[in-house]
């Protein structure tokens, strides 16, 4: 297939790009700039999802993975993240040819905070930040655009992602794997916990997701969209991510705990659907090897 990824020197984009590769596409990387690092064979297009956009090429497939993701940064700036968000879905979706899949890579944060768990795909959705707002507007758009008949759509909601490949972690330092990681390797004195290290989550290898998106391109029918969750399903505490930071790393990681914030104490994803339909497993989202990934990445800089 012919296949278009936006973001595709960023984290996620890079490893979904190298999957798609290696399955045989032909894989354009949309890029902002041309010097940006993309897999072996990812063919770099430049352009900047911010205005409106002109595509040359006819694709078989979209994987939209250009977005703004910090949640705390979108409560500073939120019309910075509804632009990138959803005007820039906007923009792709008018530039694009034919009738593509159109996979979009959208958030467990558009759920909000919910009691049930884990969360199913019917899960109202009820997003508390600006992030998740702008993600769940997006969606929205992607789904309607389908609905003309004009792409199929397929929109995958993720938890949290972490380790790596060839070498390229988890770029944000303000989620919790890499957080640990640096205090393992002495860029920081200490890891901030809120609370007593008893909030659960869980991790899935950002190959797994990759996985995920390469299973989706041909899962898109035009006219059709559908909603899948993409996580492990396994939750680990805060205490225990910790405590696999230091037993892969050999090293200790000192723990300074701040009041409890108003969090919820389980988040958790039902994935029954994306199995049940494209067959996808998580094959590399064990806590160990997802810490492992990230430190090797983070020793390999």
């Amino acid at each position: 297939m012919r296949v278009l990824v936006t973001g595709a020197a960023g984290y996620v984009g890079y490893a979904v790009g190298r999957r798609l590769v290696a399955a045989g596409h032909q894989v354009d990387g949309l890029v902002r700039a041309p010097d940006r690092v993309l897999p072996g064979g990812v063919r770099p297009v430049v352009g900047d999802l911010l205005a409106p956009l002109v595509l040359d090429e006819t694709y078989d497939a979209v994987c939209h993975l250009a977005a703004l993701t910090r949640v705390r940064e979108s409560f500073t700036e939120p019309l910075r993240f509804f632009t990138a968000n959803v005007q820039g879905t906007v923009h792709l979706l008018d530039a694009l040819k034919g009738s593509p899949t159109v996979v979009y890579g959208s958030t467990a944060a558009v759920y909000g905070t919910p009691e049930n768990q884990p969360i199913p795909e019917s899960q109202s959705a009820s997003p508390s930040s600006p992030y998740g707002t702008s993600k769940l507007a997006a969606e929205d758009a992607v789904r309607y655009h389908a609905a003309t008949g004009q792409i199929g759509a397929v929109v995958l909601r993720t938890f949290n992602v972490s380790g790596s490949v060839d070498g390229r972690g988890d770029p944000d330092p303000t989620r919790l794997i890499p957080r640990a990681l640096a205090v393992a390797k002495g860029d920081a004195p200490h890891l901030e916990v809120n609370g007593d290290g008893g909030a659960v989550r869980e991790y899935l290898h950002v190959d797994d997701l990759a996985r995920a998106y390469e299973l989706a391109l041909t899962s898109g029918v035009p006219g059709t969209h559908r909603t899948y969750n993409v996580g492990s399903g396994i939750g680990a505490s805060v205490s225990e991510v910790i405590g696999t930071v230091e037993n892969v790393t050999g090293r200790d990681v000192p723990v300074v705990h701040r009041p409890p914030s108003p969090e919820p104490p389980l988040l958790l994803c039902d994935a029954a659907a994306i199995r049940r339909d494209l067959g996808w497993e998580p094959e590399r989202s064990g806590l160990p090897e997802v810490v492992g990934s990230a430190w090797e990445a983070l020793n390999a800089r």
